[in-house]
């Protein structure tokens, strides 16, 4: 286990957690709005991934317990610290839903890389081993977006 009070990782890990929280309800939202003739396809395609970010907070949560600090504690400290943004708007089309999710997952493995090496500087190897795992699954979310949008 880490020393306590590892306030890189954990403020790197908070914000990965924020942004993990922002692309689960963006991906939520395009699970339960996206329309056209893929709906069935991106309908599940979308539930899945939402799901396996979702599966990943209390993991993160608990890296930041673990390093010794408080983690989030509501919608508006997710909102305070996320940089993947949210979309609020109606009637967004299926293809710029796939787009935006791609763009939105690699900005998510940004997030990941800079936990790894803040991790990694402060000698937390169980942070740094699950930030693999993480991102393996983010690269396969992106794979799946990309090759579905036809890049």
């Amino acid at each position: 286990m880490p020393e306590h009070n590892q306030p890189a990782v954990a403020d790197a890990l908070n914000a990965l957690l924020a942004d993990s929280f922002a692309l689960y309800l963006k991906t939520k939202n395009y699970h339960w709005h996206v329309q056209g003739p893929h709906f069935r396809e991106l309908h599940l395609l979308f539930d899945e991934q939402a799901a396996q970010i979702l599966a990943t907070t209390d993991l993160i949560a608990e890296r930041v317990r673990k390093n010794g600090a408080a983690t989030l504690r509501s919608i508006g400290e997710i909102g305070r610290r996320q940089s993947i943004r949210d979309d609020d708007a109606a009637g967004v089309a299926a293809d710029a839903m796939v787009r935006t999710l791609a763009a939105d997952n690699k900005a998510l493995l940004g997030q990941l890389r800079e936990v790894k090496a803040a991790a990694e500087k402060a000698g937390d190897i169980a942070t740094s081993g699950l930030v693999d795992a993480w991102a393996d699954e983010t690269e396969q979310r992106i794979w799946f977006l990309e090759a579905t949008a036809g890049y």
